[in-house]
Parts: structure tokens; sequence; C-alpha cells
């Protein structure tokens, strides 16, 4: 199969994807020419998009930072969710110090962030 080389393939293709999204919707059989167009450059783009514009794990910070935001809790909060002083919350979410095994497992289970994350693996 083909695969994209270029930015401007890759931007050509995602352009021709908006296109057919017009086209093809769940009712559209699996046999229309668009919809096996659109399943093949769907394709492609995750290829080239796996390949050259690899999405990152996120950090242990920007998790808790993403969790603190979505559950509406504030450092004061957080740490007594952990039971941990605020400056150690603060700490942890600067990046200046990690947390130990056991507050790394509280972090992992009350925010549910998955332990690869917490773990930095």
């Amino acid at each position: 199969m083909r695969t994209i080389e270029t930015k401007k393939e890759y931007t050509a293709i995602t352009n021709r994807i908006e296109e057919l999204l017009t086209i093809v919707d769940n009712t559209t059989a699996t046999n229309d020419k668009n919809y096996i167009e659109l399943d093949l450059l769907s394709d492609m783009v995750a290829d080239y998009e796996e390949t050259y514009e690899p999405i990152k794990a996120p950090t242990l910070v920007e998790a808790m930072k993403l969790r603190m935001y979505e559950r509406g809790l504030n450092q004061k909060r957080l740490s007594e969710l952990l039971g941990v002083s605020t400056s150690r919350v603060s700490e942890y979410l600067t990046g200046k110090s990690e947390p130990p095994l056991k507050t790394a497992r509280d972090i992992s289970q009350k925010l549910d962030i998955d332990p690869i994350i917490v773990l930095g693996i």
C-alpha cells in the first residue's frame, strides 16, 4: 500500500477526508466507493501521523492537572484527598519532586490515572 511521503500530501489527503466525511455516514454501505476511499485514506493518515506526529503519553504533571480541572479540585482539596500537605502537592505539580510509591498509588486510584503514567514508564 502506498504511504504519505510529504506534509503537502498529508494536507491534501486530510482535505479530501473532510470532503468525504460530508458524504459518508453511518448508513453508507461498506462497498460504496466513497466509503472505501475514506477508509483507505484514513488508514494512510493514521500511519503517517503515527510515524511523523506521534501523540506522546502525558506526563504525571499534565495528567494530574487535567484530573484536577475535570473534578474541580484545587491544590488544597487534592492534598486532602491524597493525605499529603499542600506544599507537597505543589512540588508534584511543578515537577520538583516525585511522589513516593504509596502516594503514587493513591494518585493512580483516586484520580483514575493510568499507573504507567504515574510511574513514568
